[in-house]
Formats: C-alpha cells, structure tokens, sequence
C-alpha cells in the first residue's frame, strides 16, 4: 500500500502548545492533521462519591495517575466543602503529573514524591510508606498493574470514582475520511465502533501508541499499519513521520 498520506486524525484533543510536534510534522511534510477527541472525561458527583463510602479525612497520602485525577481530587475536595491538609502526601506517577499539581498546591510546601513513569515503578516509593492510609482518585476504568502493584506491597488503600471516561459523539465524522487514524487507548477504539458500528478500513492507515491499543485494533478485526513507542521512533509523530517518508516518496 504506497498511497500518499495527505490527511491525519489523531484522536485526542489538539495540543496547547504552540511548539508541539505535530504542528512540526505538519509543516514539515505538508499533511493536514486534525485533533477530535473520541473519549472525553467526566467528572462524578460528589453525592456519588459519597456513596462509595470515601471520607477524604480518612487519608494521610493521595496516589495521583494522571492530570484528571488532579483536577478530580480538588473538585471533589471542594464539592464536599474539605479543606486540604497541608500534611497530606502526594504520590505522583509521572514528573507531568507533579508539575500539574502546582496548578492546586504550594510545592516547596508539601511533601510531593514522584514516579518514573510506569506504575510499576512507583513500587519502591510506595514501599517506604506502609503506615499511610492512601487514597487512589481514579476513573472507571483502571490499568490491572495499579491494584495488583498497591495489593502486593500490602498497602492500606481504597480506590474512589471520581471521573468517568465516556465516548464522544463524532457523528460529524460520518463523511470524512482520512488517510492515517492516530489512537492511544483502547477506549479510542471502543469509540471508533460505537460511533460507526459498520467501520471498515478499506484504505485507512491506522497508528497506535502502546501494546493495549495494538491489542484492541487487531481484536476488531482491523490492521495497524504504524506503531509507537518502538526503539527506532520512540514517539507518535517520529513513526508518523517515518511513515509518510517511506509512502510519499513512491
């Protein structure tokens, strides 16, 4: 299949930074990218999260996976009218999602320990914290390596629903068609075919990020055609861009 790339939808919202790479890409190689989101996050109501028994005054530490269980936690927080200690802990997975945090704390004021980037490798910092009463904020659907990493090291740890992933309506997409699909998640695919039940590939290429979402392409009967993160193109764009050089060339 050497048919020239022109159009990309990636399936996230588009990037606020003016220096993103995929505005390079654009430029660069001339294709037209597009960002529509096909899952969106929703936050639960307190009165939900009430009923799943959470009292936030019962936690000394707050286990944080992502930016939406950042802004989650302090929306809750405030819905319940609970002050936020100064003393509670903060477990981030990810540099990102500590930076995120300065959003709602004083930094230099909390005590803020941070993860490489997997879960798995918050392992030996969680470890050194066995007395604390931890509080996971998390979505409706959560990696199995989160429960099993926390359940393993024994922790003293409850999970709160705070936010939900829920499926974007893309009925506006019903005519389009694009050269590459870009999908990081395999809620991402879940969308693809509750909004359009009769997809067919044809000539579509499609790019994954990660091996779930590989997974989920190949268990929808659907071909994936470039794959990120791999040793040679560690990122989404540098295996997009490997790709529209090895086609556009022909």
């Amino acid at each position: 299949m050497s048919m020239k790339v022109k159009t990309i939808l990636v399936s996230q919202p588009e990037p606020k930074v003016e220096n993103s790479p995929y505005f390079e890409l654009q430029e660069k190689k001339k294709v037209k990218v597009d960002f529509i989101p096909f899952i969106h996050v929703e936050g639960v109501p307190g009165k939900e999260v009430r009923h799943q028994k959470i009292d936030l005054s019962k936690y000394t530490a707050i286990i944080l996976t992502s930016r939406n269980a950042v802004d989650n936690f302090f929306r809750i927080a405030e819905e319940m009218r609970f002050k936020v200690p100064d003393s509670l802990k903060y477990f981030c997975q990810s540099e990102a999602v500590a930076y995120y945090l300065q959003k709602y704390v004083v930094y230099r004021k909390r005590k803020i320990y941070v993860g490489k980037r997997t879960f798995t490798e918050m392992s030996p910092i969680l470890k050194k914290y066995k007395s604390e009463k931890f509080l996971l904020p998390s979505s409706d659907s959560l990696k199995p390596e989160v429960p099993n990493v926390l359940n393993d090291l024994k922790l003293s740890w409850d999970r709160g629903i705070f936010y939900r992933t829920v499926v974007s309506d893309l009925s506006h997409l019903k005519d389009v068609t694009y050269d590459i699909l870009v999908f990081f998640s395999p809620s991402g695919i879940k969308s693809l075919f509750e909004n359009f039940p009769d997809f067919k590939q044809n000539d579509t290429r499609i790019a994954v990020f990660g091996n779930s979402t590989v997974r989920a392409v190949e268990e929808a009967g659907l071909k994936v055609n470039i794959m990120a993160p791999t040793p040679e193109t560690p990122s989404m764009t540098m295996a997009l861009e490997k790709y529209i050089d090895d086609v556009n060339k022909k």
